[in-house]
């Protein structure tokens, strides 16, 4: 067990859980769910507002689901979200993924989307979530891969974006390329049987163009993200203006397209 020692870059500001609250089972975690069965008993780490969360349990009901999450705040929100769903079969918790309190053998399926990226030992993570994992079942883990997004057209500054993320991303203490690491992650923290695979997210509608761009724009704006970049002295105020001007400008495209490249594991324990 390892103490987490990473810093989360994105902190929960609402441009943030903007973002969270839009995953689903079904976008977030379809390389998980032919794997999920009525009874199956569920650990969804750093389960953040819930909406995946809630997705799973509706899938093994009545089987337990338990949400894990190292920030207390966000959890009343996830507790919104299976409450509107109608779902009773899931419990919050706060926890850390590197300590995990729970015992040995307590879950069916161990499950973890856009957690890795953000932990100072993801193999240390990995080891945990197989210790609580049952013989037989499952560790499911899927996380984007900064390097490998792209998008049309072309602009300086969104490449300076991405340049700029992970540079912070890394003084915080994680890997923002982490989708391309996690086989390597789940060979090097013992697992023998991997099925790894790769998703994407694409916006390319008008709608979807809007809020991509709007969100990333705040964040670079308002959220931790900026706040860590500019006292970390990896950007200006001014660079990261001309960033959300770029994002914004991006947006308002016809001709825009954006995809997020996602690397996915599941690790028999």
């Amino acid at each position: 067990m390892t103490e987490e020692t990473a810093v989360y870059t994105h902190g929960h500001h609402e441009s943030v859980l903007r973002s969270h609250r839009w995953r689903t089972a079904e976008n977030s975690a379809g390389y998980l769910l032919p794997r999920l069965r009525p009874g199956t008993a569920v650990l969804d780490v750093g389960c953040g507002p819930g909406t995946i969360t809630a997705g799973l349990a509706a899938r093994v009901a009545p089987g337990p689901v338990t949400g894990l999450d190292a920030a207390a705040d966000v959890l009343a929100t996830a507790r919104e979200a299976v409450a509107e769903r109608g779902v009773t079969n899931v419990a919050f918790v706060t926890g850390d993924v590197g300590a995990l309190d729970f015992p040995d053998d307590s879950f069916d399926v161990v499950h973890a989307h856009q957690v890795l990226q953000h932990v100072g030992d993801p193999v240390g993570a990995l080891r945990e979530m197989r210790r609580v994992c049952r013989p037989g079942g499952v560790v499911a883990a899927r996380d984007a891969d900064y390097a490998a997004m792209t998008w049309y057209p072309a602009s300086r500054e969104l490449s300076a974006w991405q340049a700029l993320y992970g540079r912070v991303a890394r003084a915080n203490g994680g890997e923002p390329d982490a989708g391309r690491r996690l086989l390597s992650w789940a060979r090097a923290a013992g697992f023998t049987d991997v099925t790894a695979s790769a998703d994407v997210w694409c916006f390319a509608t008008a709608e979807e163009r809007a809020w991509w761009s709007s969100l990333w724009a705040d964040r670079t704006e308002s959220s931790a993200y900026a706040r860590h970049a500019v006292e970390g002295g990896h950007a200006t105020p001014e660079q990261l203006a001309g960033i959300v001007d770029a994002w914004r400008a991006w947006g308002a495209r016809p001709d825009g397209w954006f995809t997020v490249l996602h690397g996915e594991v599941l690790c028999r324990a």
